[in-house]
């Protein structure tokens, strides 16, 4: 009897498309997961994935998507507490989604986003998952925080950029964790305030992933992080690059993941 193949999806931003060719490259290996865990855009592509899209429709929507379907810049930032509106990547998810909840889904799936007023993480399993991966993508200050029920959530990555303990926590025999943002490059400029709380939360969150990983290495069986060197996670375009590096990641390393799930 094969044994229940869990995967894990990072936080990256542009950088997720990666997700995106790692998943085609294991549908043409054969390879399915049994379940899912995603943070921030790891948990859109998971998600989307779970509901029964291919990896190939996630590719040519994302080939098309232009800045004005996601960005809209909303009235007092400071007041609202991020730069940018959900309205329309809530439209653009609910083309895709519908209104689906999370016992809808075709693979068991499950995100992560951090609860503003405890300090914790959360794990979305159940519910609307629109509702839950806009929480687990609300990166702060640039987009507002989502409400749930009374509470402020914002991204996953904050607190968990690859959840492992989550999918293990679903019942994986394997786990393969696919982080994208690997380490903290070094960038020559840091031009405004945004690029500086941007790389103050990249050099904070890469720390805290180091400490994450030595800490679930136990439980993780595969830590794979696709080579995208110079490639910002703040892109607002298709970048070949980025999904031919988690489809090369893919293929490499089918073989081991097969090897895995036999033992």
């Amino acid at each position: 009897m094969r044994k229940k193949f869990g995967l894990a999806l990072s936080a990256g931003g542009a950088r997720g498309i990666a997700h995106v060719g790692f998943l085609q490259a294991l549908d043409e290996e054969g390879l399915r997961p049994d379940c899912i865990s995603g943070s921030s855009m790891g948990s859109i592509i998971g998600a989307c994935y779970a509901n029964g899209m291919s990896p190939a429709e996630m590719r040519g929507i994302l080939q098309e998507l232009r800045a004005g379907d996601i960005v809209n810049i909303g009235f007092a930032p400071v007041t609202k507490l991020g730069l940018m509106k959900w309205t329309k990547v809530r439209k653009l998810m609910s083309s895709h989604l519908k209104d689906c909840s999370f016992a809808d889904l075709q693979i068991p799936f499950c995100c992560v986003a951090v609860d503003l007023k405890s300090g914790k993480l959360r794990t979305f399993r159940e519910g609307s998952v629109i509702d839950a991966i806009l929480a687990s993508s609300s990166m702060p200050t640039v987009f507002r925080p989502v409400e749930l029920d009374g509470t402020l959530y914002v991204d996953g990555g904050v607190l968990c950029r690859v959840p492992v303990r989550q999918v293990k926590d679903m019942g994986a025999d394997v786990v393969v964790a696919v982080d994208v943002l690997s380490d903290v490059e070094e960038v020559e400029n840091i031009s405004n305030v945004f690029s500086l709380i941007m790389r103050v939360y990249d050099i904070m969150d890469a720390n805290k992933t180091a400490t994450d990983r030595r800490r679930t290495r136990r439980i993780t069986d595969l830590w794979l992080e696709p080579q995208m060197q110079g490639i910002s996670q703040y892109r607002l375009k298709y970048e070949q690059r980025i999904y031919d590096a988690g489809y090369r990641c893919g293929k490499e390393n089918a073989a081991k993941i097969r090897a895995l799930l036999e033992e």
